[in-house]
């Protein structure tokens, strides 16, 4: 491509992006706005003028024009979780492809900084925002009076069954359950997630399912309360493996009280999966570099971000929503049971 035209000093346009391209201004736009309908080719020679020409949108300008930011706002409680890191990927993903940036905001599981939070996301106009909320209460029933576009992603408000894109976390947990039973396991313990959350809740209800299902008992000694955090986690492991008779068998609701579990067992000298199997809700990166290499449950981490913003689009944009992700539905993914070595039979098989 050519250099770019000389512009006597004055504000570079789409209609100079469009004339070095050799393309229509109408084009240009669809490329900025991420609006589809031009071919790759197009695309390729819009962004290379934009580049020639160090071309950059005037956003301001097209906000107050449009009445749209073309910016949404995301909450999670723990950006260290590599959960929500991969569901963040595929959310900025798919708000790249249409014009969308992202704010990204982390609560900390506070439910106080979480309102903060979104209060101030609110006041500087993101057009909508997605949420992974720390509460189960109502908290969030101004918000959607104002028809504030909101999509929850992971967990929901107690109550609340549209717009939001959630794991089949019951069936999840029941799976895994199941796995540990199928090996001979009697002796069957769990950590729960947040019991205030719907994630939390959902994991408990398939593991009491698959339990009762096969006529075992869930005994208090081996039912420990986590909240998704690494140290409840290790807690629980250290109480649980410490037991006259301990489990042979632990299901754990999370990735980050995996590892504080398998820190206990090794501290305690408790051989993995030799005296207790143990099962990881939440596949991440080193599940299939420990040793022993973790059996886990997998969410589709990626996707849920995907679908979280296309429903949010299809709020924003009613007339082109997807018609695979209804905005006002309750959108619930499979998970799958990834089978490693950290699940064997128990030590008296």
């Amino acid at each position: 491509m050519v250099d770019g035209p000389k512009t006597s000093g004055r504000p570079l346009t789409m209609v100079d992006v469009a004339r070095l391209a050799g393309v229509s201004p109408a084009t240009v736009s669809a490329v900025v706005n991420g609006k589809g309908g031009v071919s790759a080719e197009r695309q390729a020679r819009v962004r290379e003028a934009m580049a020639v020409l160090d071309y950059h949108p005037d956003h301001v300008a097209r906000s107050l024009k449009i009445g749209r930011t073309q910016v949404i706002g995301m909450v999670v409680p723990d950006i260290s979780n590599q959960f929500f890191l991969e569901v963040v990927q595929g959310i900025e993903t798919e708000a790249l492809q249409h014009g969308y940036s992202l704010i990204l905001c982390n609560s900390g599981g506070s439910p106080e900084r979480e309102q903060t939070q979104l209060s101030t996301l609110f006041s500087r106009r993101v057009d909508g925002a997605i949420l992974a909320c720390t509460d189960s209460s109502s908290a969030y029933d101004g918000l959607i009076r104002r028809r504030f576009p909101l999509v929850f992603i992971d967990r929901v408000p107690v109550g609340f069954t549209r717009g939001a894109v959630v794991s089949n976390n019951v069936q999840g947990a029941y799976e895994a359950t199941r796995h540990l039973i199928g090996l001979g396991h009697t002796r069957i313990a769990i950590i729960t997630g947040d019991l205030r959350l719907s994630s939390g809740v959902d994991r408990v209800e398939g593991f009491r399912k698959a339990m009762q299902e096969a006529h075992l008992p869930v005994r208090d000694e081996y039912f420990r309360p986590g909240d998704f955090q690494l140290d409840s986690g290790y807690r629980g492991g250290q109480e649980l493996l410490r037991l006259a008779e301990p489990p042979t068998a632990i299901l754990s609701c999370n990735n980050k009280m995996t590892l504080g579990l398998m820190r206990a067992a090794v501290e305690s000298r408790v051989a993995c999966p030799g005296r207790v199997s143990v099962l990881g809700f939440d596949d991440f990166e080193w599940a299939a570099s420990f040793s022993p290499r973790l059996t886990t449950v997998a969410q589709p981490t990626r996707d849920i971000g995907r679908r979280a913003m296309k429903m949010l689009l299809g709020k924003l944009n009613p007339s082109s929503a997807d018609p695979d992700t209804p905005a006002d539905s309750l959108i619930v993914l499979d998970t799958e049971l990834r089978i490693r070595e950290s699940t064997a039979p128990p030590p008296d098989r």
